[in-house]
């Protein structure tokens, strides 16, 4: 019999439609109107798609073509990543003001552990709230928030009440919560996952509940034992300030299929010099490159080489990522070209989770 650590205060802060938002805060002229940052009417794909282009079921990873037929009033918009990463520093300094325990997940949410915290408040609750107001007092943006007792209900929590609200689930409550959320809802389990549960019977958490850990890591594998903890609220990762970057990547679609390995030198500069800059911006170094090559017939190949040092320098990435480009004659014009370094230099020691946790019965949330 386990019983759940509730001796920490959790916060998921969640932007709202983060590139689109920014868009439409910087062109008011968008406001208020369906749009698309990323892909085009007739080529790409969809990075983000503000609430007005949600209604007509435009979303993220959506091919702009798509996207245009179930919105034909849609604004597509070119993404501008430097004024994401600009925005989200600022958000991220709100967040420090705090507490120092702050995971960044993306440039739009983060994992915040308040249970001792710089401002001296008990209520994590009050917390989430004050952070969302100066996120719009100072900034402009929308923001959403999950308050729990560990990462996975917070984040679960945070998508509850968008945009512009938060959810909190006190202790006393988790059980209840997790036993009637639908499996859908449940943060790791995509929809091949969700179809798989559905046809063993499990439909709901207490569905889920129901099952032993040999009969769900039968079905599931390694994932059985995560789903068996996480519905009994067990969930211990902690919040980590210096996440571990395995990789870092950048890649582009083109407006028009490119047929010849000459004019892909161009390209592939601009993504070499983009990596380079992601790299040098978060002060790592990777060994190994890949060259990602999706296909006009959206086949997709990757090729890679480990090199026997850690680079960071656009010139050595593109020198790599050219002799990948030539290593094999493609085998159709191409759509997309990307470039990503990993075996990166903060892959060093891991620390080990602490696995033993305190249990407090009831407190402030």
């Amino acid at each position: 019999m386990y019983e759940f650590p509730c001796n920490r205060k959790i916060i998921h802060v969640d932007m709202d439609a983060f590139y689109a938002s920014v868009e439409q805060m910087d062109h008011p002229e968008l406001k208020g109107k369906p749009i698309a940052v990323g892909g085009s009417e007739k080529r790409g794909v969809v990075s983000a798609a503000s609430y007005e282009a949600r209604k007509f079921g435009v979303k993220s990873a959506m091919s702009g073509l798509q996207a245009k037929r179930n919105c034909p009033e849609l604004i597509f918009v070119k993404p501008r990543f430097d004024r994401y990463h600009e925005i989200s520093k600022k958000i991220r300094r709100i967040f420090f003001d705090y507490t120092d325990l702050v995971e960044p997940l993306s440039l739009d949410e983060a994992y915040l552990d308040v249970t001792e915290n710089k401002k001296g408040n008990p209520s994590a609750s009050l917390i989430a709230k004050e952070i969302r107001e100066r996120i719009f007092n100072e900034i402009g943006l929308t923001a959403s928030a999950g308050i729990s007792i560990n990462k996975f209900i917070a984040k679960v929590a945070s998508d509850f009440n968008k945009p512009n609200g938060q959810k909190t689930i006190n202790p006393e409550d988790v059980i209840s919560f997790l036993e009637q959320l639908d499996i859908r809802k449940f943060y790791g389990v995509g929809k091949v996952t969700a179809e798989k549960m559905y046809q063993l019977g499990i439909f709901t958490g207490l569905d889920l509940k129901s099952k032993s850990i040999e009969f769900l890591e039968e079905h599931f594998g390694k994932s059985g034992k995560y789903y068996y903890y996480v519905v009994r609220g067990i969930h211990t990762s902690e919040v980590k300030p210096n996440r571990i970057r395995k990789s870092l990547a950048a890649e582009r679609t083109f407006n028009e299929n490119l047929s010849s390995e000459v004019f892909m030198l161009e390209k592939l500069s601009n993504i070499a010099n983009e990596v380079s800059r992601r790299l040098n911006e978060s002060k790592v170094a990777g060994k190994t490159v890949t060259l990602k090559i999706k296909y006009s017939d959206f086949t997709m190949q990757t090729r890679s080489k480990t090199l026997h040092y850690f680079i960071s320098d656009a010139a050595l990435i593109l020198e790599t990522a050219k002799d990948l480009l030539y290593q094999e004659t493609l085998s159709n014009s191409v759509r997309l070209l990307g470039i990503s370094m990993s075996h990166l230099n903060t892959e060093t020691n891991k620390e080990t989770e602490q696995k033993n946790v305190s249990v407090q019965l009831k407190f402030e949330f």
